[in-house]
This record gives C-alpha cells, sequence and structure tokens, in this order.
C-alpha cells in the first residue's frame, strides 16, 4: 500500500516541529524559510506563506496538507498595523494554499487554528464548545476565524476537505513565553502573590496535540469539522504551579493574595491584562472531539511536565 504523502508548513516551530518527527509513517514534503535538519533537500521547499506565492511544487503529488505555519500571537505587538500583518500570512497566506492544494487535487487540509477564534476566557465550569459561535477579539485571532470561514467557503465549493483544529496554550520541551515565564518562576524559588488563585484553566500538551493531528490525516469522522483540543484535565493558576513544581522536584512559594491587591499596582503600571490572564478562566469541552474521533489525550499534564523538566536538566 503506498504512503500517503503530506505536505507540513510550519517545520521549524514549536509545534510543526515536533508535527514533523512524528509522520514517519508518511512521505513528506516540508515547505517554509529554512529547512529543517530532520529533511532531504528534495522534499524542502523554500517559501513565504503569503497571497502570492507559487506552492505548485510542494503540492506535487500530495494528499494531505498540515498546515502550522502562521504568524504568531505577540504581546505588545509594535507593528503600526497588527490585523493587516496577521491577515497577510494567516488568512491570505493560508487560502492561497488551500486554493492552490484543492487544484492540485490535495484530499485533506488540515488547518492548526486557535482557540482565540473561540474568544479570550470563559466563566468558570462555561468551557467553549465546538459548535459556540466563535469570539474573537484581537487581530491574530480574527485573522485566524477569516482563515477558517475562507478554508469552509473552499471545501464547499471544490470538495476538498477541510480539518480545523483549536488548541488551547501548547506547552511541552522547548515551550517559550508566558508558559516558560512560569517554569522560571518556580525553578528560581520566587515567593509569587499566586497561592489562592481558584480559576480553571485548559492546556494541551505538545505530545497530544500532534497525536490529535496525525489522528486527523486520515481518520473518515474528521472531514469538514472544527476540534477543540485540550488535556482534558483543566487547572487554576495555582495548582498548575504546584504541578510545575512537583516536575522538577521543587515547592513552589506561593502566597495567598486577593486579586483586588494585585490588580491596582498592576493597572498603575500597565500590567492589568497580565492580572487578568492569571486569575481568569478559559475553558474548552472536548467531549466532541473525543467521541468523533474515538480519541482520548495519550500524555497526562504530568507526564508532559515531567518531560520538560527533563529538557531543562539535559542542558
Amino acid at each position: 500500500m503506498l504512503k500517503l504523502r503530506v505536505l507540513l508548513s510550519g517545520a521549524t516551530g514549536f509545534v510543526g516541529g515536533k508535527v514533523l518527527r512524528s509522520l514517519d509513517a508518511f512521505n513528506v514534503n516540508v515547505m517554509g524559510r529554512s529547512k529543517p535538519e530532520l529533511v532531504n533537500s528534495d522534499n524542502f521547499f523554500q517559501s513565504e506563506i503569503n497571497s502570492s506565492t507559487d506552492y505548485s511544487n510542494a503540492l506535487n503529488s500530495v494528499d494531505i496538507v498540515i498546515h502550522s505555519a502562521a504568524r504568531v500571537h505577540v504581546m505588545n505587538d509594535k507593528v503600526s498595523d497588527p490585523l493587516a500583518e496577521f491577515r497577510s500570512v494567516n488568512t491570505a497566506g493560508t487560502l492561497n494554499l488551500a486554493r492552490q492544494a484543492s487544484a492540485a487535487g490535495v484530499r485533506r487540509f488540515i488547518f492548526v487554528s486557535s482557540i482565540k477564534v473561540s474568544g479570550e476566557s470563559t466563566l468558570t465550569d462555561q468551557p467553549f464548545q465546538h459548535s459556540d459561535q466563535p469570539k474573537p477579539e484581537d487581530a491574530y485571532g480574527i485573522s485566524k476565524y477569516e482563515a477558517e470561514q475562507g478554508l469552509r467557503k473552499i471545501a464547499a465549493e471544490t470538495g476538498m476537505e477541510v480539518v480545523i483544529i483549536r488548541p488551547t496554550l501548547v506547552y511541552g520541551p522547548g515551550v517559550k513565553a508566558n508558559f516558560l515565564s512560569l517554569i522560571n518562576l518556580v525553578r528560581k524559588r520566587i515567593p509569587l502573590p499566586l497561592g489562592a488563585i481558584h480559576n480553571k484553566r485548559s492546556l494541551v500538551a505538545i505530545d497530544n496535540l500532534v497525536d490529535l493531528i496525525i489522528t486527523c490525516i486520515d481518520h473518515p469522522n474528521a472531514a469538514n469539522e472544527t476540534f477543540l483540543v485540550s488535556d482534558d484535565d483543566d487547572v487554576s493558576t495555582t495548582e498548575l504551579l504546584k504541578r510545575i513544581g512537583v516536575a522538577f522536584g521543587i515547592t513552589p512559594f506561593l502566597i495567598p493574595v486577593p486579586r483586588w491587591a494585585l490588580t491596582l499596582p498592576a493597572s498603575i503600571i500597565g500590567k492589568k491584562a497580565v492580572v487578568d490572564r492569571l486569575y481568569g478562566s478559559l475553558q474548552v469541552d472536548i467531549a466532541y472531539t473525543k467521541e468523533r474521533l474515538n480519541w482520548t489525550p495519550p500524555v497526562t499534564m504530568s507526564q508532559q511536565l515531567t518531560k520538560i523538566a527533563a529538557s531543562f536538566n539535559s542542558k
């Protein structure tokens, strides 16, 4: 039986790199700005994600596209028009690739979107559902939502199957940004006024997200569906810090401080949004994902945090 040929974008990124290392059962083409070390030059296609790039060479004989490349969400974006910048890559670039993919005979287009399409926060124990009306608030989320809308239109017009995956915050070895900051705070044993937070947040281990992406390559029930994904183990910020501590063999120094005591000083220095994220909830219900695909997250949060700790210890 011939192997399916997969085209992967974003293979040098945090998610795409892990996907690449999990595609042994498939023939793989990779496209992006730079060639990953694991990829043979004959299977690498240097390209930008935008509205004008010709992807025909990369798409030759491809059955499945996994599109994980994106202009990623960044805090304190300094560009004059962030929405235009996000749209250029995440919307126009994605739809250009999808149109060319459908014309080249690609069977299925898997789009790694974002939970930011659903919204920025939830009330505790009222998680986002896969069928909820999207409510993106920032430029990144809007650009991803517009890409989703365009992909569904292309699927309806051409018959190419589209799979949309909306991950929550992704963590694992090599994680950066806010999650890395939390890890470093715990490792340095810095006293943290975060010992009495009772929110709930859904996170997704990189191993679980990649397993779902691989499942969606050829699962018949994935066609033209939207899937939310998490570890199915929601935690408060306080509990997350404690679990990070367990993984690193450290007892975090957590001081129970009420939210109001942090909000005022944070507002004065322009950091209220940071407090809101630490105390706010963002939950997703993945029951539909599990039922539709007969899938469960293969890795627990504790197992993934242990892998992160091991990666630090090996440096």
